[in-house]
């Protein structure tokens, strides 16, 4: 026969001196180490939940990308990028049920990525094109644009084929993907890495590069805000690449906003309805700082249509 041990009525003679208050100790220092351990569970809002709770979509852009994304004289934001944030903006207000604010913070190339995955900013809209390795950190919307790395040079300057480049100074913008077209097309170039736009044009006006790396559309809209253009011209294609929104990864809602109101948008335009040609028109069109040329608005339109091609067709009444 088996002994059988009952339990004691009375508790451990430590927990009867301190009681409840050893319990409710011990139970904080177990909630605070968990705490501590686990802080992804408890920052878990999403972006989109965040923009609820605040009312405000905070967007990261650039102050040097015009006609993308530009400061004017008084210091205002403008640009085809920034109107795509707002109808964003439009889009959340709607899709939430309450006013939403914008608000739009001057980042550099290289802030971008860094202040997406901190949370500082909810997206960036600029002249951002895709790559595989931005991809690892951040997510991106469909494309709303065309672009690609070209060359700002002196003008009389013999021809830029890429075979020509070993041994040329050519500055870029440090975090962008047109420093690294230009060591794709020749390793042996002397990249000189700068921090923003206003530097690299500067650069070449000093002479202290031979060429300028940027996306062909934001040096010709350089040239048409220069004050001495006929002594540059741009040249070469060394990669064509798709504008995009970036986003923090694992927001599979708020993507689902911003990609309904660019698709909106790009519908709206190739079907002819007036707020969406005046704004397209207005950075790009024939009267625009940067008029595009007809191969590449020919390029730019054919890109919007398989882009709506592979989603639903947004309804007639909410164009």
């Amino acid at each position: 026969m088996q002994n059988s041990v009952k339990p004691s009525r009375f508790p451990h003679p430590l927990v009867k001196v301190w009681g409840r208050g050893v319990r409710l100790t011990l139970l904080t220092t177990l909630c605070s180490l968990f705490t501590i351990a686990s802080p992804q569970l408890v920052s878990a809002e999403t972006v989109l939940e965040k923009i609820e709770r605040t009312g405000t979509v905070t967007a990261g852009t650039n102050k040097n990308t015009l006609p993308f994304a530009f400061q004017d004289e008084q210091g205002q934001f403008q640009g085809y990028s920034i109107e795509m944030l707002k109808q964003m903006q439009a889009q959340l207000s709607k899709k939430l049920g309450k006013e939403i604010n914008l608000e739009l913070i001057a980042l550099t190339p290289n802030e971008r990525i860094p202040k997406l995955v901190a949370g500082e900013v909810d997206i960036v809209c600029d002249a951002s094109s895709y790559t595989w390795e931005r991809d690892k950190d951040i997510d991106f919307s469909v494309s709303y644009g065309l672009t690609g790395t070209r060359l700002l040079i002196k003008q009389g300057e013999k021809a830029w084929e890429p075979e020509m480049l070993a041994n040329q100074k050519i500055a870029a913008v440090a975090g962008t993907t047109n420093e690294i077209a230009i060591r794709r097309a020749q390793p042996q170039a002397q990249i000189i890495v700068l921090p923003d736009h206003t530097q690299g044009y500067r650069a070449l006006e000093q002479e202290t590069v031979d060429a300028f790396a940027a996306d062909g559309i934001l040096l010709e809209g350089w040239l048409q805000t220069s004050q001495n253009p006929e002594d540059f011209t741009v040249v070469g294609y060394f990669s064509r690449e798709g504008i995009a929104c970036m986003v923090p990864e694992n927001n599979s809602k708020f993507v689902d906003q911003v990609n309904y109101a660019l698709v909106r948008f790009m519908e709206g335009y190739l079907k002819g309805k007036e707020p969406y040609v005046k704004t397209f028109d207005r950075w790009f069109g024939p009267e625009a700082k940067v008029p595009l040329t007809q191969d590449l608005r020919s390029l730019v339109l054919e890109t919007m249509q398989l882009v709506i091609d592979f989603k639903e067709e947004i309804p007639e009444s909410d164009l």
